[in-house]
């Protein structure tokens, strides 16, 4: 039987009225009613975090137009649903960041689920998670996950679930067996050697396809201008888990940004090197002009670099309402910057900050991290020094900072540090807020104890899923953290601070992703001057 199709003007008014959103869908949407495949899809995070991810709605918008397949959005904070648990036949996950577990575990419990894949019935719908998380290292997931998508799931995602559509009859065993012929899919139950994490070229732009009151960033249209970054900090997952960097076409841009301001006129850019678009200038002066001629445009970016911090950009943004900006200097002395592979001299940062207010910024927020691999307390006084310079030579421009504590990723090339320890960690933090208050600078630091433990779920391994699920079980505090390590025997400084020699062999190590292993090796090296992170006098400061 296949679903009763419904055009999605009235019903869909009728929809929205009921639930008390506003919601406007960007594309030929159909209402969907008594389809024989039915697909939950949860956002680990309330619906408000859900409608501002453009990842998770892009997905859902390509399953939500294939025939015959009738999908719902689920969020942390939903109360009821449309669907009805007996009729769903698989349920996909986004998971985004490390803490996302505990969601996906209550989740799992609120509709009467066991924790474990091997648990669940036969008769009970597969469960898989595809992002950034479990695309850098699933294995602390692997026994709770019926399966994985390694990578860019824009295309495969709907090859799997067609796959799950075709076969929905079968055993759960063979249609995993025909999963795991899948690019990109990762079967734990099927012991595969290697996966090959998927690398999507970017033919087309992705855009916020539903525009919502309800979301974080309300009715604004985001759009992908780039994916990944050919900067490659050390420490970022962001880099190196999306190289090679692609470019959306111009045209295709240019086209996307007309399609959304015929729905609003707040507009976000997104990518971790935007400005390294080819034409993002041409693409700033499109909309200068815009607003130029009359037209009342919001336009924001996440961050900018601060070496691409150019009058015709700043100008365009600062027409476009904004009034603040987030540089990521990431350290405040030269010589850390060199060692992290953020080449910016302190010439470069003050000329980013007379431009942005020449350019009639009201302020900058800088981005830093602490405990870097070989910082030493002279280079978190550098933090202060570089602040004072800045108070000095621009009088009543508000600067600000924010602060996390350095987190070892999986597949980067500081994935063999592992972090300081916390008493250091909360001196120098406490040292920066004592003398940054002194010269009238907010500062905001994230906190070293949670940052510990994704640290340990980042470099976490198959043996920590009865350790999740025990946290989750516990209230999901730190104090459940701690709790749940001293009742199952956990060594959570073995994954949290404990440095790798560089031919330990790491959980992730079967993911083929590039530029692999032997070349993060050789970078590290490169980057810190240590030849052997587990020798425990590691040296803190290198003549870079």
């Amino acid at each position: 039987m296949n679903c009763i199709l419904h055009l999605s003007t009235k019903k869909k008014q009728e929809q929205i009225l009921s639930n008390e959103r506003i919601e406007t869908y960007l594309y030929n949407r159909q209402i969907k009613k008594d389809c024989d495949f039915n697909m939950w899809f949860f956002f680990p995070g309330p619906e408000s975090f859900a409608m501002s991810s453009l990842g998770y709605l892009w997905l859902y918008r390509a399953l939500d137009l294939t025939e015959d397949i009738d999908i719902e959005r689920i969020y942390s904070d939903t109360k009821t649903t449309r669907l009805m648990r007996d009729r769903i036949n698989v349920i996909g996950s986004s998971f985004t960041f490390d803490m996302d577990f505990l969601h996906i575990l209550k989740f799992l419990e609120w509709n009467k689920y066991e924790f474990k894949a091997k648990d669940r019935k036969d008769s009970e719908p597969l469960i898989f998670a595809g992002g950034p998380v479990v695309t850098a290292n699933p294995e602390p997931y692997k026994e709770i996950f019926d399966f994985f998508i390694i990578g860019d799931g824009e295309e495969v995602n709907i090859e799997v679930v067609n796959t799950c559509k075709i076969m929905k009859d079968k055993q759960k065993s063979e249609i995993l067996k025909e999963l795991s012929k899948l690019e990109g899919v990762y079967v734990p139950s099927l012991g595969q050697s290697s996966v090959k994490k998927l690398t999507k070229k970017l033919t087309e732009c992705i855009y916020t396809p539903i525009l919502s009151d309800k979301a974080f960033f309300p009715e604004t249209f985001i759009l992908e201008v780039e994916r990944g970054c050919a900067n490659r900090c050390g420490f970022c997952l962001a880099s190196y888990m999306n190289l090679p960097i692609r470019f959306v076409e111009y045209e295709e841009i240019i086209e996307s940004i007309e399609l959304g301001l015929k729905h609003t006129n707040k507009i976000a850019l997104l990518g971790a090197q935007i400005t390294a678009h080819p034409r993002f200038k041409d693409i700033c002066k499109y909309i200068e002009n815009k607003i130029d001629n009359g037209e009342n445009i919001e336009m924001s970016v996440s961050s900018l670099r601060v070496d691409s911090f150019i009058p015709e950009i700043v100008n365009t943004l600062t027409k476009a309402g904004q009034k603040n900006l987030t540089l990521a200097i990431e350290a405040g002395s030269e010589r850390l910057r060199r060692v992290i592979n953020k080449n910016l001299t302190e010439e470069q940062i003050f000329t980013a900050v007379k431009t942005a207010k020449d350019c009639g910024l009201k302020g900058l927020k800088f981005y830093g991290m602490i405990g870097l691999p070989t910082e030493t307390q002279e280079d978190i006084e550098e933090i202060v020094n570089l602040s004072k310079k800045l108070k000095e030579n621009f009088k009543e421009f508000d600067f600000s900072f924010g602060f996390s504590t350095f987190v070892p990723k999986a597949n980067t090339p500081f994935q063999w540090f592992g972090r300081e320890d916390e008493k250091s960690l909360e001196q120098k933090t406490n040292y920066l807020k004592k003398e940054l208050h002194k010269l009238g600078i907010q500062i905001s630091v994230s906190s070293a104890k949670w940052d510990y433990y994704q640290a340990l779920l980042s470099r976490g391994d198959s043996n920590l899923t009865d350790y999740l699920i025990e946290v989750y079980k516990q209230g999901g505090k730190l104090g459940a953290f701690k709790k749940a390590a001293k009742n199952l025997g956990i060594n959570t400084d073995y994954y949290a601070i404990e440095n790798y020699s560089y031919d330990k062999k790491l959980p992730w190590d079967f993911i083929q992703i590039r530029p692999g292993k032997e070349f993060l090796t050789s970078e590290c090296i490169n980057l810190t001057g240590v030849h052997n992170p587990s020798k425990p006098n590691l040296p803190t400061h290198q003549n870079n």
